[in-house]
C-alpha cells in the first residue's frame, strides 16, 4: 500500500479519507461506482479482455479532482486527468481490479491494464480501461463479477446494456444479476451485529464480505 498516493482509490481504502460522505448509520461504502463492461473476443471466439467504464459518484469525483485544473479554465480535460487515470488503474492490481472472470468455473488471471483514460462530465468522473487476460478464455460459458471485497467501493451495474460483447460469436446470450440492496448494508451479518469502521478496516483483498454485493453477468455462447 505504500506505493500508492493520496489520490488513489486504494489509498482511500486505508485512510478513510471520504468518511465524511458516508451515511452516519453505515460506515461503508464510501465510494459509489456505476459500472459498464465490455467483453472483448478475438477471431477464434475467445475472450481476450474486459473493457471497463466506471462512473464515480459526485462527492468522490469532486474530492479526487481538486487542483487538477492546471490551466484554470474551469474544465477538466482527459490530458489533465491522465496521471490520475494511470494511478487509479495501476493501483488496483492488489484487488485484481475488483473483477472476477471465470471460464468454465476457473478464475482467470489478468495482465497489466491498458488504454486507461478519465473524462469529467455532469460533475462525475468516468474511468475507462482495458483489462487484458493473460491467456484467452475459450469456454462457451463465462461469468463476470464486479465488486470490492472490502465494500469500501459500492459497484452498481448501469441500467440497460451494462455488459456488452465485442466480436463475440453469433448467438451468445447475457444474463445479468444484481444484488438486491447493494447500498443498504442489510446483509445477514450486518443484521446480526452492528458493523463499525473498525470491522471494515480489518478487511483485505482476500476477504469475502463484499461478495454479497457482487454484480454478476453470465455469458453463454453456442
Amino acid at each position: 500500500m505504500s506505493r500508492m498516493t493520496r489520490r488513489s482509490v486504494l489509498t482511500l481504502l486505508t485512510a478513510g479519507a471520504l468518511a465524511a460522505f458516508a451515511a452516519p448509520a453505515l460506515a461503508h461504502p464510501h465510494v459509489w461506482v456505476t459500472a459498464r463492461a465490455e467483453l472483448v473476443y478475438d477471431r477464434e471466439g475467445r475472450i481476450t479482455g474486459i473493457r471497463h467504464a466506471w462512473t464515480f459518484d459526485k462527492a468522490y469525483s469532486a474530492f479526487v479532482t481538486q487542483g487538477l485544473d492546471r490551466n484554470g479554465d474551469g474544465k477538466l480535460t482527459p490530458d489533465e486527468l491522465q496521471d490520475l487515470a494511470k494511478e487509479n488503474t495501476e493501483s488496483l492490481v492488489e484487488f485484481d481490479y475488483f473483477t472476477v472472470l471465470k471460464s468454465s468455473g476457473r478464475k482467470q488471471d489478468f495482465d497489466a491494464p491498458r488504454d486507461y483514460r478519465m473524462a469529467y462530465g455532469e460533475e462525475a468522473l468516468t474511468l475507462t480501461y482495458l483489462l487484458p487476460l493473460k491467456s484467452p478464455a475459450a469456454a462457451k460459458t463465462v461469468s463476470l463479477e464486479v465488486y470490492d471485497p472490502t465494500y469500501f467501493v459500492s459497484f452498481t451495474l448501469a441500467e440497460g446494456d451494462a455488459v456488452a460483447l465485442a466480436g463475440a460469436p453469433q448467438g451468445c446470450a447475457i444474463n445479468i444479476s444484481r444484488p438486491k440492496n447493494p447500498d443498504s448494508g442489510a446483509s445477514a451479518q450486518a443484521q446480526a451485529q452492528p458493523l463499525s469502521e473498525a470491522f471494515f478496516q480489518t478487511l483485505t483483498a482476500a476477504s469475502t464480505f463484499g461478495v454479497q454485493f457482487a454484480n454478476k453477468a453470465i455469458v453463454a455462447c453456442p
